[in-house]
């Protein structure tokens, strides 16, 4: 079954809260941007950094003319937003890497991604709903819910996704999150920079016309690597290249005290997807996942539901 077929059955699930919206004022209607729908960021590692100021880890691997060199994820240690353990972390990562091990992620581990690694995942979709916004990612089908106009519980249990909270300002979708979950192989990024459980994350997104989104995509083809041919139906999560309506810009702010000396901020540019999303589940296949050992597939002994 493919992602959107699936993703048609769980709008029917939430077709009786979607119908309450219905009832919102004109008011509410016209000033409530529609960031619903499918999406498609197609690099990898997935951060854009900003040009200046506290930003995210970049690759110190280059190819030829500067450009970021993916098939090495060295990790610039260097970044003044680390504290030192946590430099010491990332350039550990960044040394197996060279000696060509893939080491475990969330991602190549089949684990739960997390907030901010989850963010720049190659698609994913939004669906905006009364009083809440749940976001379906294309890999692995892992699935977020923000409450709006809500506050975090004053005693919190960690959570893979953490406490999501949002509200809009303005043309502005802005979520907060905290109480993210330490799992075996968590990370902020590819480059393996860690966190701990002071991390809280601040998303904001927006719709942007396509020339005020190429500073992001310029940005995404310096520091990521995307398809050889960007306009082949063969990966699903291709942007369309001739796209130029509405891009959405999430532009997300990290702290951290236990591992950053600051807060920092990067983005990622989603523009619309050229194909349809294929059903993608690590699981399936965890034997010689980008590493040199068999994916760490979760297991429980009972079902969580």
């Amino acid at each position: 079954m493919n992602l959107i077929w699936r993703n048609l059955l769980l709008m029917t699930a939430l077709s009786a809260s979607t119908f309450g919206a219905l009832g919102e004022t004109a008011r509410s209607a016209t000033s409530i941007p529609d960031l619903s729908g499918m999406w498609a960021h197609q690099s990898i590692p997935g951060l854009e950094p900003l040009a200046s100021g506290p930003t995210a880890v970049r690759n110190r691997a280059r190819r030829e003319g500067g450009i970021a060199d993916n098939r090495r994820l060295v990790g610039d240690y260097t970044n003044p937003i680390l504290k030192p353990e946590a430099a010491e972390t990332v350039r550990r990562y960044g040394q197996m890497s060279l000696t060509g091990f893939g080491y475990p992620t969330p991602r190549n581990q089949c684990w739960p991604g997390g907030v901010p690694f989850v963010l720049p995942t190659n698609g994913l979709q939004i669906f905006q709903q009364t009083g809440r916004i749940t976001i379906i990612y294309a890999v692995d089908h892992q699935v977020r819910r923000v409450r709006m106009n809500a506050q975090h519980p004053a005693q919190l249990t960690p959570s893979w996704y953490g406490d999501s909270v949002g509200h809009y300002d303005g043309d502005t979708l802005v979520i907060d999150t905290v109480g993210v979950k330490i799992g075996p192989f968590a990370m902020i990024d590819w480059y393996g920079t860690p966190h701990s459980p002071a991390l809280h994350v601040v998303e904001r997104y927006r719709l942007l016309d396509y020339e005020a989104a190429k500073d992001g995509l310029e940005r995404d083809a310096r520091e990521n690597y995307g398809p050889r041919n960007p306009e082949s139906a063969i990966e699903p999560y291709n942007m369309d290249p001739n796209y130029r309506g509405k891009y959405l810009q999430l532009s997300i702010t990290v702290e951290d005290r236990g591992v950053f000396t600051t807060p920092w901020s990067a983005t990622v540019t989603y523009g619309r997807p050229l194909g349809e999303w294929l059903e993608n589940v690590c699981a399936d296949n965890p034997r010689k996942y980008g590493t040199e050992q068999d994916a760490q597939v979760p297991t429980a002994e009972m079902a969580d539901f």
